[in-house]
């Protein structure tokens, strides 16, 4: 009971955050889901691709650049690793963004 009407004086409403949260975490789990799933496809598309790559570069058809493959998904990584305003976004909606990643987490691994 102290700590509602504490949040209340400081101008949180209790209700509100919970509504935030419990949102955010119905929306992430969905997202998670969908996510996993998604990116079980995404992975078997580009191992086929580089297991029909090296077949035809077994077969003399066509010339694999591995190095250039490499180079380039260490570079994407790179500039995903370098974004200080998203940090900056995330804490600004910190209830809902605590509820979405766990949402997220939940629906991810069930997917």
């Amino acid at each position: 009971m102290i700590d509602a009407m504490l949040l209340q004086v400081a101008g949180l409403d209790p209700q509100q955050i919970g509504l935030e949260v419990g949102g955010g975490a119905a929306i992430g789990g969905i997202i998670g889901f969908a996510a996993k799933k998604v990116a079980k496809i995404i992975a078997i598309i580009v191992g086929l691709e580089l297991a029909l790559f090296k077949f035809l570069e077994t077969k003399g058809v066509l010339r694999v650049d591995w190095s250039a493959i490499t180079g380039a998904a260490s570079s994407g990584a790179d500039e995903a690793a370098q974004a200080p305003g998203l940090i900056v976004s995330l804490l600004s909606a910190l209830p809902v963004t605590a509820g979405f990643s766990g949402g997220f987490l939940v629906g991810f691994k069930k997917g």
